[in-house]
């Protein structure tokens, strides 16, 4: 029978009660006294220097409190990057200025030029359209094969090219690689493109800005999945406020998908001018405006080398990418194509040999930054497809394929320096057969060929990597901060719990989750555990939400912070029951002496601990409050198998998604319902890039898909209803929770199954094609069969 409470079961999320009775607090929802609004004039052209810009005009117009160009954030740092990679000549990457405004130079379409700041956002936009720039128009670099030819013009001038790093990894199985692929029975090549992504989140970022005279304190209402690390990069590097001066609090969020990681100008425009101005200063984005400022995602060209020896055992892998930077590095943008993609370049099989090569390229088109999966989804696009293309190319069934040269015994280091501790492949495997009742297709797709349809299956095996640590090592590649994360629990003398959370909730289920664990560890009700988050003068530090770590990491601090508290309260019910604390034992909410009837509950403790009438007073304090950082030993390692069926009408290339079947290992699962959401959701995006999404520029830089007019976004009758398993299970074994995190798996693991049945139905009306790039929207399909 299942669970109705603690681990293991699934209550309904207490968030929803306030998002769907729209009572959320959004940062569009908190308006201020006094309070002003910015709107940012942007370039319309990809590449240019600023010749002249005159405010003169706009500023005499009404409403208008103060104009902003990038000449008032001289000596202001710019928006810095988070992770430094070092070349294959062990030199640092390129990494130029990122300016608040633009400095000389535009370099996108949406580079901010100047912002006004007026009483009203419609007095704000009417001032802004009286500015007049000159700006001298340059050619643009889109392509970026030709950003590094000779000659081509640099996005940045003080650069030595548009090159940010040429990346080599690992270079010490490079020439084994080359020799192992020369030597092959059989080589699978294949070229291909990760298409370039919009995150669209349900809400579009928004900034709100204060500055207190009083006390010379500045506070940020932002929409963001990290406010520590905003804290952090916004004012030790960009505005240079010291970190009990500034205040940042991200209150609910709606979605983010990576897109709200990062530091962003637009917050650090507020922060600064709500100080300069000495009013608050308030920007919400629209739609249109997200496009071209928000980061975007993907966007590599790869070509990869499959090496086969005659009994089809994977022998090596080579792949050589290109990764788009935009015109700025973005926050994370440098780790994605390098430590999440190449590390996961072994994906579920025992492949001896693998070398990446990546060369990161700045284009003038927006950064590209993480988006859902960020890194595990370029790599297992690559293996999956690279995989299924050997598979047909031999003769042998993809499935059968895989299973033959999965990974077995664990714990298993791969040759791209990350061990995996714990896994069962074909269990996921099985499972998959199960569900998606792989013995019936054949007859699914006699009856889909009586329509004049053509049925394709595709099916995928995944990994990724969550929880990114431990900082040590995470220092050792780049990262410029640590990827701990911190839990302070605290409990009330009448027993209640507030826990501080350094992880920030926009759709996780946090408020729902968290507590979950809490009372399981101590026997309480969850309706006694309140959740705190996004507020950095509340919570004691954190690393924020993404990569799937947010049970793996903050939760472990949580456990660990409960358990500092059970051990104090042990000590206090010792202390109550005349007994040794030896022999305390503390379940279903009552501590009772082992042995024994003798007992007390948790809230008599908990009164004891903070009304100190009959109290150790000799041996601790009064209180019931513990903080715990938790640094992780090992990243985390979900799996799992999924599998897609497509019908294609041959008349017009239109692909539909008519089943599709996930089973996955999350390890330990705290809450299943929440599970299966995290998987419809990230499903959906993946069958949304794999179908229908794409941000596509023309050579002169103009984003051509920059609304929902021209960037098709999936719909409800563009998916199906999923059939999705996650009772497979092998806990990860580094972190109290044994969870390892389910995210971004759905996101990760439906593009490659996607394309693979679309390929597959193909061939199956006897079209010889062998790869199309995503989309695979009708037209492509139609003109690859044509050909």
């Amino acid at each position: 029978m299942p669970k109705d409470h603690g681990i293991g079961a699934s209550p309904k999320r207490r968030e929803d009660v306030r998002f769907l009775t729209g009572t959320g607090n959004y940062t569009d929802d908190i308006n201020v006294y006094g309070q002003t609004y910015v709107y940012f004039l942007r370039s319309d052209m990809a590449h240019g220097n600023i010749k002249n810009i005159d405010t003169a005009a706009a500023a005499a117009m009404s409403g208008v409190v103060r104009i902003f160009t990038g000449a008032d954030f001289e000596g202001v740092g710019g928006i810095p990057c988070g992770w430094q990679i070092t070349d294959v000549h062990g030199e640092p990457m390129q990494e130029p200025a990122h300016p608040v405004l633009a400095i000389g130079k535009v370099r996108h379409v949406g580079d901010p030029i100047a912002a006004v700041v007026a009483e009203s956002l419609e007095e704000a936009r009417n001032a802004a359209e009286a500015i007049e720039v000159d700006i001298e128009e340059l050619p643009a670099v889109v392509d970026m094969k030709a950003a590094l030819e000779d000659g081509a013009t640099k996005v940045h001038d003080d650069l030595a090219n548009n090159l940010c790093y040429e990346w080599g990894f690992v270079e010490d199985n490079r020439a084994a690689v080359d020799e192992a692929i020369k030597n092959a029975a059989h080589v699978t090549t294949l070229e291909l493109r990760n298409n370039r992504l919009v995150a669209n989140p349900m809400e579009p970022r928004v900034a709100l800005g204060q500055y207190n005279r009083a006390d010379d304190h500045s506070t940020l209402h932002t929409t963001s999945q990290n406010p520590h690390v905003i804290r952090l990069l916004m004012g030790a590097f960009v505005l240079g406020i010291p970190e009990h001066k500034l205040t940042v609090i991200a209150p609910d969020v709606g979605g983010g998908f990576g897109t709200k990681i990062f530091h962003y100008a637009e917050e650090a425009f507020c922060t600064f001018a709500a100080k300069a101005c000495n009013r608050p200063v308030k920007w919400t984005s629209s739609r249109s405006e997200a496009f071209i400022s928000d980061a975007h995602g993907r966007d590599h060209v790869t070509k990869i080398e499959l090496a086969l020896d005659a009994d089809n055992n994977f022998t090596a892998l080579r792949c050589d990418t290109y990764a788009n930077m935009g015109a700025y590095l973005s926050t994370f943008a440098s780790s994605v194509p390098t430590w999440l993609h190449g590390t996961l370049l072994a994906a579920n099989y025992k492949t001896p040999l693998v070398y990446t090569n990546v060369k990161a390229v700045f284009t003038n088109t927006v950064p590209v930054d993480a988006y859902r999966g960020a890194g595990r989804p370029e790599a297992t696009f690559q293996v999956e497809r690279v995989v299924d293309k050997a598979a047909r190319e031999l003769g042998v069934d993809p499935i059968a394929l895989r299973r033959q040269n999965f990974i077995t015994e664990f714990p298993y280091a791969t040759p791209v320096a990350v061990e995996y501790d714990t896994g069962d492949y074909n269990a996921t495997m099985d499972k998959l057969e199960v569900i998606a009742d792989i013995a019936g297709f054949k007859a699914r797709r006699a009856e889909s060929e009586k329509k004049g349809m053509l049925r394709g299956f595709g099916v995928n095996c995944y990994i990724e990597a969550c929880g990114i640590a431990p900082s040590n090592l995470v220092g050792q590649l780049g990262a410029r901060a640590g990827l701990y994360d911190a839990a302070t629990v605290r409990v009330n003398a009448t027993g209640s719990i507030s826990v501080m959370v350094g992880a920030h909730s926009h759709g996780q289920g946090h408020e729902t989750a968290f507590p979950q664990v809490v009372a399981e560890m101590i026997g309480i009700d969850e309706s006694q555990i309140d959740i705190v988050h996004g507020d950095t003068s509340k919570v004691p530090f954190g690393m924020g939400t993404y990569g799937s770590r947010s049970l793996a990491v903050c939760g472990s601090a949580m456990v660990r912070a409960t358990e500092k508290i059970i051990n104090k309260a042990k000590k206090i019910a010792a202390h109550l029951l005349e007994a040794a604390d030896s022999d305390i034992e503390l379940k279903d909410g009552q501590f009772s002496v082992a042995g024994t009837d003798k007992s007390v509950a948790w809230g008599d403790v908990t009164l004891a601990a903070y009304v100190p009438h009959n109290y150790p007073l000799e041996d601790i304090e009064p209180g019931l409050e513990e903080t715990a950082f938790y640094d992780p030993a090992n990243f985390t390692y979900p799996s799992g198998a999924y599998c897609c069926e497509v019908e294609l009408d041959p008349e017009t290339g239109k692909v539909t998604v008519e089943r599709f079947s996930a089973a996955d290992d999350f390890g330990n699962i705290v809450n299943p319902m929440i599970v299966s959401g995290q998987v419809h959701g990230g499903i959906g995006q993946g069958i949304g890039q794999a179908l229908l999404e794409n941000a596509a520029y023309d050579e002169n830089g103009q984003l051509l898909s920059a609304s929902y007019m021209d960037y098709a976004m999936p719909r409800a009758d563009d998916v199906p209803f999923y059939a999705v398993d996650h009772s497979a299970c092998t806990p990860c074994t580094h972190n109290p929770l044994g969870v390892k995190g389910c995210g971004e798996a759905g996101a990760i693991g439906s593009p490659p199954a996607v394309i693979n049945a679309v390929i597959d139905a193909m061939q199956s009306g006897g079209h010889n094609v062998t790869h199309i790039d995503m989309p695979a929207s009708p037209s492509r399909v139609w003109e690859a069969m044509k050909g």
